[in-house]
């Protein structure tokens, strides 16, 4: 494992909220992105009394190379996670919220309608608060994308990762234009909710690569766009070729502003729901 630069050191999580943001979710059962993928930002999103609610269970039917969550056979769904989470925002008293799940390729409309379901539950119990998806691809089904869109969350944002050339070796069971049809599909049928999309650096890919993605990401009218560095969370997932500096991704930022995303994160900790608030400000 390569020794991190000094810029990516972060403190070790504590305080009352990032307590009771911990006690919340083993009380009622329910996973986050943050935990199971070893986000870095965990405690400055815990002790501030925010996370992002990882649905559908906690096992993954993909087995991509960068990701930490654990994959295998999902468990059954558990019928009470919508009012779950729900319940959970309204105690935490949050006025925006990022809902993801791990895929579900096992399920025939991948989780959309569990997705539904969660947002639909949140609205019921806590009006004001704004909600943002961070959905999978669905196999690009425009039923299930579709019914995403039914529920109407303020901000729809499904993940490239990576550049297309990398998709191969990283995400051998994604495909980059499945993953860009799925971005079209969204503005296609509701030009009004803001899309968002998101990829590591780090990997192995060049500049050309990066400018080409964000090229790609713009032309299917994504809005928002979020660019961080990857951080190899084992030994057995894909290795760290290159780490960026703070400069470099200040300069990734001012490239894809000009070319027209209306906002941007681009940092070494940036992550998809990183100061998601942020965009709708």
């Amino acid at each position: 494992m390569r020794r991190h630069p000094d810029w990516l050191k972060v403190r070790i999580g504590g305080g009352e909220n990032f307590s009771k943001v911990k006690t919340l979710l083993r009380s009622a059962k329910l996973h986050t992105i943050c935990e199971e993928a070893k986000c870095p930002n965990i405690a400055e999103c815990f002790g501030n009394g925010t996370a992002v609610f990882l649905i559908l269970g906690n096992v993954c039917t993909r087995d991509c190379r960068y990701c930490h969550v654990t994959h295998g056979t999902p468990g059954p769904l558990n019928p009470n996670e919508p009012r779950d989470v729900a319940e959970s925002v309204r105690i935490l008293g949050l006025k925006y919220v990022v809902i993801t799940s791990v895929t579900r390729d096992d399920l025939h409309d991948g989780g959309a309608g569990v997705f539904y379901d969660t947002i639909k539950q949140i609205r019921l119990l806590n009006e004001e608060c704004k909600i943002e998806v961070l959905i999978p691809d669905f196999k690009a089904d425009r039923g299930a994308i579709k019914k995403i869109i039914d529920a109407a969350p303020d901000v729809i944002n499904h993940n490239i990762e990576v550049v297309e050339e990398l998709f191969p070796l990283i995400r051998q069971q994604g495909n980059y234009q499945r993953s860009l049809e799925v971005l079209r599909t969204i503005k296609m049928k509701e030009k009004g909710i803001p899309t968002k999309s998101g990829f590591m650096v780090g990997l192995g890919e060049t500049v050309e690569q990066i400018h080409a993605t964000m090229r790609d990401l713009k032309n299917v009218d994504v809005d928002f766009l979020t660019i961080g560095q990857y951080l190899q969370p084992t030994r057995t997932h894909a290795e760290v070729k290159k780490y960026y500096s703070p400069e470099e991704f200040s300069v990734m930022k001012i490239d894809a502003l000009r070319m027209g995303f209306l906002h941007v994160e681009s940092g070494p900790l940036v992550r998809s729901s990183y100061h998601a608030e942020n965009a709708l400000l």
